[in-house]
């Protein structure tokens, strides 16, 4: 599904896009940090954004210009979130993107704005000014690379994949980027995600396929329980692939949302592997549920549990921990008919603790990726919820964190 040889190429991989990242000094590090992702061809735009009442300036920003329904460009920072920065924000967030479209000469309410960092401080815009500047001077088909690796904060690794669908006998190519590492909790998590693609499709259907989409994807992932204020994710589709617009919820449609879909699933798995300081890759399988709401707030539960959490990272197999957070969740179940499995394994069954192999289960605990199956039995809705462990270096990151 993934290509590996264009993985690299992330958002440019679609034809008519071009990115670059640059350091401009907004992050101690001195590492890349402002980031432009461009197509000279308007694009539809959708996206969806950070359900927090305390949002982050470029929020408010990027819903008025994601309302206009079309976008040229992508402005992002890390090392500074620009929230809870007042009105004075709220003007810095808005030059960005001024500065971006006289750079790009387009308007400014065609340009999307994110920021990602430390809450409570302001940008400093003579970097930011310069950063973009510099950037759009350098943006190129190579430059995608930069562009992720400037919008990390904590991560180990920026987050990215590329791939191509066959859509009404136009071969459609579709890229993407993200960060996220913690302050991770659905609604959305604490992430940036750019997805560009060359289809052409109608800008309604494309917010509607998107927001459907987060539902399954970047909302079903879950590092610390934590809700971040900067949270987005933008699409950007361009109609450079010359295929007949997508206008109605048809084969060529179904095999859009199908990709986008397997994109966006594909990048949660990566943000939630990714947790700050996590040595455990946690995909919690729930089944047997009366509806898809229960099942997802069970497996939120338990990936939310710091007691199931870092009884995985020191490879204990507590399932109490589990069963126990299924219990709390505030759906009703029957413990007669719950199933818990460790990687297949049955640990608790029907009420009671199951008989199971130690050596086969701590073979089980060791290893990175691990999965936990829990069957309700009372119902045929099913959810999948991807987390990690609690390790001592989360606390670490997180008692000494400033980008």
């Amino acid at each position: 599904m993934f290509s590996e040889e264009h993985k690299a190429a992330g958002v440019t991989y679609p034809q008519g896009f071009t990115a670059a990242g640059v350091r401009a000094g907004i992050k101690k590090s001195g590492n890349l940090d402002v980031a432009v992702i461009y197509t000279e061809k308007k694009a539809a735009v959708a996206g969806v954004f950070t359900k927090n009442q305390v949002a982050a300036a470029p929020i408010h920003v990027s819903k008025i210009v994601a309302g206009t329904g079309t976008a040229h460009a992508i402005v992002a920072n890390a090392g500074c979130a620009n929230a809870c920065t007042g009105e004075q924000g709220l003007r810095d967030a808005e030059r960005m993107a001024e500065i971006a479209a006289q750079e790009l000469n387009c308007k400014s309410d065609d340009v999307i704005v994110a920021s990602t960092g430390v809450i409570g401080v302001n940008i400093p815009m003579d970097k930011m000014e310069a950063g973009i500047k510099n950037a759009v001077k350098n943006l190129s088909r190579e430059g995608s690379v930069n562009a992720g690796n400037a919008i990390i904060t904590t991560d180990t690794y920026s987050k990215c994949c590329a791939t191509e669908v066959e859509i009404g006998g136009k071969q459609i190519r579709f890229g993407a980027i993200a960060k996220g590492s913690g302050m991770i909790q659905p609604d959305m998590a604490t992430m940036l995600c750019f997805i560009t693609t060359d289809a052409d499709i109608d800008q309604k259907l494309l917010q509607e396929a998107l927001s459907e989409i987060v539902e399954v994807s970047f909302n079903m992932i879950s590092v610390d329980g934590d809700m971040s204020t900067n949270d987005m994710v933008t699409v950007l589709a361009n109609g450079a692939a010359g295929n007949s617009k997508i206008s109605a919820k048809d084969d060529d449609y179904k095999k859009f949302y199908a990709t986008l879909e397997k994109i966006c699933r594909e990048l949660s798995k990566k943000i939630a592997a990714d947790g700050e300081g996590a040595t455990k890759f946690l995909t919690i399988n729930v089944n047997g549920a009366e509806n898809f709401a229960d099942a997802k707030q069970v497996g939120m539960s338990v990936a939310k549990s710091p007691l199931v959490k870092t009884a995985f990272f020191g490879e204990d197999p507590n399932w109490g921990r589990v069963i126990c957070a299924v219990g709390y969740s505030n759906v009703k179940i029957n413990p007669g008919s719950t199933v818990v499995k460790f990687g297949g394994i049955p640990v608790y069954a029907h009420g009671v603790g199951a008989k199971y192999n130690d050596s086969e289960l701590k073979k089980i605990m060791a290893a990175h990726d691990i999965v936990i199956d829990i069957d309700l039995g009372i119902g045929e809705s099913s959810a999948t919820v991807w987390s990690c462990d609690f390790s001592y270096e989360y606390v670490k990151i997180n008692g000494e964190y400033h980008t």
